[in-house]
């Protein structure tokens, strides 16, 4: 919960960014009533900081022109956050960003008061994350860097993309708009020439990129987050439904984050639903869990799961 030292920090920043501001605009911001910001305001005069009124239709509470408030005023957990926020970036990215979030952890280190530095060691020791959900980076890293730079630049690529069925290939033009870090993966989104409509392409599956001498602008009504929300059910392709057994429901919910909807049934037993990347992904997390769960749909996993476990029952028969 956000404590008054933490809001009159937020007011001075809003107030920075913005001149001109009305308090009711501000108590919403901030989560407080109009009184609360009228008290802050006199908090911030005693404390001396240089804050005047307009009046009328286009006035308000502004910063006196020129000030600025110093940098790197945290508290212990915004301190925490950044760094350990450092941390995952060069997990996730690895070396697009791995330099940077060294670098960040440097100054950081170097900058912050004692009580600060002290939360931080405090909180690499005991806030661990590790053995994150993704593929190798190293084989990812030179797609990735120049996706990332084509991006950056709005230069349009030529993408040589090879489809994990039957691994036909095929050669695209492509506006990537995001990169996106989902369950284990990078994808790029954005314009397929090819196919004239937003797409979205796994980019270990890229077999090789050349910059082109187009650029193209990002359409401003594009938001990355509302289209992957409406796309992604159809980016793995394969909607799978298991039942496990009542013995194997403990473990069902170890791994709850990966299932979309979970039901339990009278007898016991418990459904889950989730899409899968492919049917042989889908296959090997259902034989992951031996005679615990039962591929319920689609038909093609049930076929697809009964064939890979007769072949191995028959490459371990004569043990």
């Amino acid at each position: 919960m956000p404590t008054p030292a933490t809001r009159l920090l937020t007011l001075i920043m809003l107030l920075q960014r913005r001149p001109r501001q009305k308090a009711g605009d501000l108590a919403r911001e901030l989560g407080v009533s109009v009184r609360t910001v009228h008290r802050y305001m006199e908090m911030l005069d005693e404390m001396g900081i240089p804050i005047y009124t307009e009046r009328g239709p286009d006035g308000g509470f502004s910063l006196v022109r020129g000030y600025k408030m110093p940098p790197l005023v945290f508290t212990p957990e915004e301190a925490v956050s950044l760094y350990l926020g450092a941390e995952l970036t060069a997990q996730m990215w690895g070396p697009l960003y791995a330099q940077g979030a060294q670098g960040a952890q440097a100054k950081l280190e170097n900058v912050l008061p004692d009580e600060q530095r002290q939360e931080v060691v405090w909180a690499r020791r005991s806030l661990i994350a590790f053995g994150l959900n993704r593929a190798a980076i190293d084989s990812a890293t030179p797609h990735l860097t120049a996706l990332r730079s084509a991006m950056h630049d709005r230069v349009t690529v030529r993408m040589d993309y090879e489809r994990q069925a039957d691994r036909a290939r095929s050669i695209r033009e492509f506006d990537a708009y995001a990169l996106v870090h989902r369950t284990g993966w990078w994808y790029v989104v954005g314009y397929c020439h090819l196919r004239k409509a937003l797409r979205t392409f796994r980019v270990d599956r890229v077999v090789g990129i050349v910059r082109t001498q187009r650029t193209y602008e990002v359409p401003p009504d594009f938001d990355v987050h509302e289209y992957l929300a409406r796309e992604w059910q159809t980016l793995g392709g394969v909607r799978v439904r298991l039942r496990f057994a009542p013995e194997g429901v403990p473990m069902a919910r170890d791994f709850a984050q990966q299932w979309a909807e979970m039901e339990e049934l009278p007898d016991g037993s418990l459904q889950v639903t989730w899409t899968a990347i492919d049917l042989n992904w889908a296959a090997s997390v259902v034989l992951s869990f031996g005679g615990l769960a039962v591929a319920e749909e689609p038909p093609e996993l049930v076929d697809r799961v009964r064939a890979w476990a007769e072949a191995v029952a028959a490459q371990h028969g004569d043990a």
